[in-house]
């Protein structure tokens, strides 16, 4: 097969995409020969800020000279994005290559496998191959059953915090959910938890306590926020003194937290990693649709805030960089979301809502959208097409002198993002 038809493939298995067992994921593995078990993981799970944890901890261990493997979802540009070594994409080619070497086992088990077991697999033949030396690999959904569970023996888990979500999977309360995603501790390996919710921290403990897994937790006694605009936020924490974070977000400084008490830890299981290499990584690090600048007349900033959780800490950040001052809206989320959750948290900062709907068959109409805004009594207008909506919505960004804050699902970000770089070019190409 080549590119396009090993893309094919894996999105049109009749199968599907998610499927919580570990049963496929480890039949098709040691049909593979276990590539999972020549590699080191550390394992990333949690409600919100899992991907910019694994951006960063991948780029400080580059910075410090490792041979990284970096494992996400979903993607946000390309499909390639899911699998990285250091700091590459997966080639078109080798990707073909890979998907076609194991299609036939797969589609020769009787319980077949699902999308995501595949792609899954895929990444672990790629990165051992590729000889990474350490696996930054992120939970796709929950923990216990997630088919990255498949792996035995992770230098470190992490669980960056719980809050609600994918609640008819893992859970109605925190304790289910945090149970669920601390499946991802195993026996006598130790597990890091980033958030601030007692619950969930209790639940963890008491799991890791069973497993005999050294629990630890992040100390923010020391943090301390020197700086925070639109070049980044300058903290210090711990031992570090006037650490710069490229990333955006008034949630990313937490994030960081989580990082530099991981980096401790696995200190202590054999990773080296200096100051000058956090330093560096920190300051290099990119992570697309979290809080991220993509342009700045209007200021337009898009961040991936899709749940209750999320939205909360985007208002936040919208609070800390437009501090007396309201901003428009462009946004489109999935029709399971609790949008109205969502809508309330945003009230207080909005001025103006653009409704889009993302291109996913689960998203919510723009329409629909429009009018449960309205009935919170918060301006709403909906439009056919993203590009209708990024037209209006920066024009009268513009016009009121306004910040534009794109928010809601990944699925938006890549359709979205190639208009405002089109529609900016069109302007720039017209004054000239």
């Amino acid at each position: 097969m080549n590119y396009e038809e090993s893309l094919q493939y894996i999105h049109s298995v009749n199968r599907t995409f998610c499927r919580l067992g570990l049963e496929r994921i480890t039949a098709l593995c040691e049909k593979l020969g276990n590539p999972q078990e020549h590699l080191k993981f550390i394992h990333v799970a949690g409600t919100n800020g899992k991907g910019s944890v694994c951006a960063m901890l991948d780029q400080v261990l580059r910075c410090a000279g490792y041979r990284t493997g970096l494992y996400t979802s979903p993607y946000i540009k390309e499909f390639n994005e899911r699998m990285c070594v250091d700091g590459e994409m997966i080639s078109d080619d080798e990707l073909a290559e890979l998907t076609t070497m194991i299609r036939p086992i797969a589609d020769a088990m009787e319980d077949k496998p699902t999308e995501f077991e595949l792609i899954t697999a895929i990444a672990f033949e790629y990165f051992r191959r590729h000889g990474c030396e350490v696996v930054v690999l992120e939970v796709g959904l929950g923990g216990r059953l997630d088919s990255t569970n498949v792996i035995k023996h992770p230098l470190l888990s992490i669980i960056t915090g719980i809050d609600f979500d994918h609640t008819t999977l893992l859970g109605n309360t925190i304790q289910e959910i945090a149970a669920e995603k601390a499946g991802i501790v195993k026996e006598g390996c130790p597990v890091l938890y980033g958030g601030e919710e007692n619950a969930a921290c209790r639940t963890i403990r008491s799991i890791a306590d069973r497993k005999r897994a050294d629990f630890h937790t992040v100390d923010r006694s020391s943090y301390c926020k020197k700086k925070a605009d639109l070049n980044g936020t300058v903290f210090d924490f711990e031992q570090y003194t006037a650490l710069h974070l490229a990333l955006l977000g008034s949630y990313q400084p937490y994030n960081a937290t989580i990082v530099l008490t991981a980096l401790q830890i696995l200190s202590e299981r054999g990773l080296t990693v200096s100051e000058d290499a956090v330093r560096c990584g920190f300051s290099k690090v990119r992570w697309a649709a979290r809080f991220e600048l993509l342009a700045d007349d209007p200021i337009v900033l898009y961040d991936g805030g899709h749940n209750p959780q999320g939205v909360s800490a985007a208002v936040k950040s919208i609070r800390e960089y437009f501090p007396e001052q309201e901003v428009n809206l462009l946004s489109g989320v999935m029709a399971d979301k609790d949008f109205d959750a969502m809508i309330e948290a945003l009230k207080p900062v909005t001025r103006r809502v653009f409704t889009v709907k993302p291109a996913n068959p689960r998203a919510l109409d723009a329409e629909e959208y429009a009018r449960h805004f309205n009935s919170h009594r918060v301006a709403a207008t909906p439009y056919p097409t993203v590009e209708e909506g990024v037209r209006a919505a920066i024009a009268d960004s513009r016009a009121q002198k306004l910040p534009l804050i794109c928010l809601g699902s990944l699925y938006l970000y890549k359709e979205l993002s190639d208009v405002v770089e089109c529609v900016l070019k069109q302007e720039t190409i017209a004054e000239i």
